[in-house]
């Protein structure tokens, strides 16, 4: 199978695609941020410790991150270009299934579901991202994930309005959203199907390799996965715990609880979109740098400011951490071109399995000290941003033919 990759020598974005993978991307996202948001109403409701519900997001996240870097690699070889439409119906089954959850078992069922659905979705959904970008391709990875951080964001103020007020069965109506968005996922499809056809009909291209040993790439790629190690570890502790935090340390309802954390999952949507955006400008290394490292001012002081700072943090914090996704998934696919799909389920499934990971582990910290302490010890994880500095300066790297395909 030749390279889709290699082969895409656009000039300009296709913005009716990108648009379309956006709206896909929100849909899909705003479903699996359903189960964080309904964290409170599930505490209440089955009276689960905090390491119950660290135990919950791990499950999803779990789900979410194994399978796909191997669904990634999969469609490398064997491009599948209606399998997120298939990703989709996993993340309806879980919505309805977690609408009538009974018991623990049976929300961790859901989870699960949800979370194999996400697993199948974003492999091929990067894919045609980075297929449409032409020319920017940071600016089309962050458009592809301000989709995702807007339906996250959107998910606490839909729960807020629909599910607190009426009740866990009205989770259904996120079913209906999932199923909506198949006739977008089938716009798609027909899209890749297209392009895939007519790769197939045009002479074969050369694949432009990084200049650099391979020790020097190995290396590269793992600083880029302890900087979403830092990233998404401290996320976990704002989107699963947050919401207990601001309820517990200033006394707010469950309401106003979920709009804070919406303030800071909207201002993740706008600092994705900024930080692609000049990603293609200034350099990725130097957005990955500012965005890590940078906010750790703002988390160390986080901890211990009254309620008004906090909601102005938590807004400083999502805009800058934010802001290096799609230039560290952009700057590992420039290092490993061949193998675009794999890296994009890495990169990906490890983002998810760090959040599990912090999630269960903070869930459980938390109940042998206190949400407050919790977000103290966070509070220094930006700092290992500094390691960014060892990465190479991809401006400067000269790209050769290798081989073709």
């Amino acid at each position: 199978m030749p390279s889709i990759f290699a082969s895409n020598n656009l000039q300009k974005p296709t913005y009716s695609l990108l648009l379309a993978v956006c709206v896909a991307h929100l849909f899909n996202d705003l479903l699996q941020s359903v189960i964080p948001a309904i964290y409170p109403r599930l505490e209440a409701k089955y009276d689960l410790s905090m390491a119950q519900i660290g135990v919950i997001t791990l499950c999803f996240q779990l789900a979410a991150s194994i399978f796909q870097p191997v669904v990634g690699a999969y469609t490398d070889k064997h491009p599948k270009p209606y399998s997120q439409m298939a990703g989709m119906l996993f993340s309806t089954a879980g919505m309805i299934s977690l609408a009538y959850a009974a018991n623990y078992e049976w929300i961790l069922i859901s989870v699960i579901l949800v979370g194999i659905g996400s697993s199948i979705f974003h492999p091929e959904s990067a894919r045609v991202a980075y297929m449409s970008a032409g020319g920017r391709r940071s600016f089309a990875q962050a458009m592809f994930q301000i989709g995702g951080n807007t339906g996250a964001a959107l998910a606490p103020l839909l729960i807020a309005w629909i599910v607190i007020p009426n009740g866990q069965h009205y989770i259904l109506w996120f079913a209906v959203i999932a199923m909506v968005s198949q006739f977008i996922l089938g716009y798609i499809g027909r899209w890749y199907s297209r392009h895939l056809r007519l790769v197939q009909s045009r002479p074969k291209k050369a694949i432009l390799l990084p200049d650099l040993s391979s020790t020097r790439i190995n290396w590269s790629v793992a600083i880029l996965l302890l900087l979403i190690f830092s990233k998404y570890f401290y996320t976990a502790s704002i989107t699963s715990y947050f919401q207990f935090y601001t309820i517990q340390r200033f006394d707010l309802t469950e309401v106003q609880a979920q709009v804070y954390l919406f303030y800071f999952l909207i201002a993740i949507a706008v600092g994705s979109l900024i930080g692609g955006m000049l990603g293609d400008y200034v350099g990725r290394k130097y957005i990955i740098w500012f965005s890590v490292l940078g906010a750790a001012p703002f988390t160390l002081l986080l901890p211990y400011v009254d309620l008004f700072w906090t909601g102005v943090l938590i807004v400083v914090i999502g805009l800058i951490i934010s802001s290096a996704f799609a230039a560290i998934l952009v700057f590992a696919q420039e290092l490993l071109p061949r193998k675009l799909g794999m890296v994009s389920g890495l990169f990906y499934g490890f983002a998810f399995g760090m959040g599990g990971l912090g999630s269960a582990v903070l869930g459980w910290w938390a109940d042998q000290t206190s949400i407050n302490f919790i977000y103290q010890v966070c509070s220094y994880l930006p700092l290992f941003g500094i390691v960014a500095y060892f990465l190479p300066d991809m401006k400067k790297v000269t790209f050769r033919p290798l081989e073709t395909n």
